[in-house]
């Protein structure tokens, strides 16, 4: 390159020296290329990158807890507002709201787990009779008219039987009688966990909001304040319609099966109950499950039972999922199929629970931040 000073003509300046490995071809500039340093630094990034995969996996339960704490915490606070716009202090708001919550808990708790004990314990003190009332039902005997005799159904029911007659079985399937209460033990512990995560989140949600605008221009803080107090109430609606599609389900679920005299009709309502808490699968899910159950009463009980809940779905899906869900957020049948089938693959039950939700907070960004933009453009 070539340089003018004071009307002078300079010589081209010496070529810049670099590092290099192998010898370059003449009449070109050295260029030295340490071949081990990049290699060290890249084996460095692999190991760094490694570690920290490997501490997320190991906080990923962690991550879990604080994920779902978070969310109910977002599903309280319309209820935590609303007491507020009514005078209330905030701090009394939020202890009413958790009292309420950890009671409504608390109540299910006890009304779920006597009837689960006595069922268990009716299954098991009466099993052969079970087995053998099930073999000898009008529902065998149907389903082996179809098949073309009830040898087979008969010998299927049997090994079905001795199998789980036998408690050895049972051990392996659960992993035993410590794993199972491992297990109770561990769910207990994640549940203490996440409700004092929900109370922490739920007395701070308002500085956590302005904490995480101070990380924003200031140019843009009122529009950031805006759009994130639409996402936070839409997530808080979407939990409040999903809660009360829920009741609904479970309280209409406890009427008809009670007048049908379904087994266990309040453990099969809290079934039905818990299924529906996932959208667009659990509904579904339930109802094969109680049918399945019912069946064993009597094939009348359990045709009844699905006759029932293939009506309630489509009431469900097209009366009273539009009413309710269409106040808490607004998203494409496609979109909340995509996001729920997609939340479902990646984070299981929790996946699903969040899908949606995270989809319409996406649809708001996009409305009040990128098309406006492009719009200005």
């Amino acid at each position: 390159m070539w340089r003018r000073v004071a009307g002078a003509v300079r010589q081209p300046e010496a070529p810049v020296h670099a590092e290099l490995t192998a010898e370059a071809p003449p009449g070109t500039p050295e260029v030295r290329v340490r071949a081990f340093r990049m290699g060290f630094v890249g084996a460095l990034g692999v190991l760094l990158a490694l570690f920290l995969g490997g501490i997320l996996t190991q906080l990923s339960t962690v991550i879990l807890y604080i994920a779902l704490a978070l969310f109910l915490a977002l599903g309280l606070d319309p209820m935590v507002s609303w007491l507020q716009r009514r005078g209330m202090p905030r701090w009394l708001s939020i202890l009413l709201v958790f009292v309420v919550v950890i009671g409504l808990f608390v109540a299910i708790i006890a009304t779920a787990v006597p009837l689960v004990v006595a069922q268990v314990t009716e299954i098991v003190e009466n099993w052969d009779q079970i087995v053998d009332d099930v073999t000898n039902s009008d529902l065998v005997a149907w389903i082996g008219g179809l098949v073309g005799g009830t040898t087979i159904v008969e010998d299927g029911i049997a090994a079905i039987g001795d199998f789980f007659g036998d408690p050895t079985n049972i051990g392996s399937l659960t992993g035993g009688i410590l794993a199972v209460g491992a297990g109770i033990l561990g769910g207990f512990t994640g549940a203490t966990i996440v409700l004092i995560l929900t109370l922490f989140f739920l007395a701070s949600l308002d500085s956590m909001k302005r904490y995480s605008a101070r990380f924003v221009p200031a140019s843009s803080r009122n529009g950031f304040t805006e759009v994130s107090g639409e996402i936070t109430g839409s997530v808080g609606r979407y939990v409040i319609g999903q809660i009360s599609l829920a009741s609904v389900n479970g309280f209409l679920s406890l009427i008809f099966l009670t007048i049908i005299g379904a087994p266990a009709p309040i453990l099969l309502a809290f079934v039905a109950f818990l299924c529906s808490l996932v959208p667009l699968v659990g509904t579904l899910t339930g109802a094969i499950i109680i049918t399945i159950v019912s069946l064993t009463a009597s094939p009348e009980t359990g045709i009844a039972a699905a006759i029932y809940y293939l009506v309630y779905m489509q009431v469900e899906a097209y009366v009273l999922s539009p009413r309710i869900m269409s106040r808490a957020v607004s998203v494409p049948g496609a979109l909340v199929v995509i996001a729920a089938v997609a939340g479902g693959t990646l984070g299981g039950v929790l996946g699903a629970l969040v899908a949606i939700p995270v989809a319409a907070s996406l649809i708001i960004v996009v409305e009040k931040v990128v098309f406006p933009r492009q719009d200005a453009a």
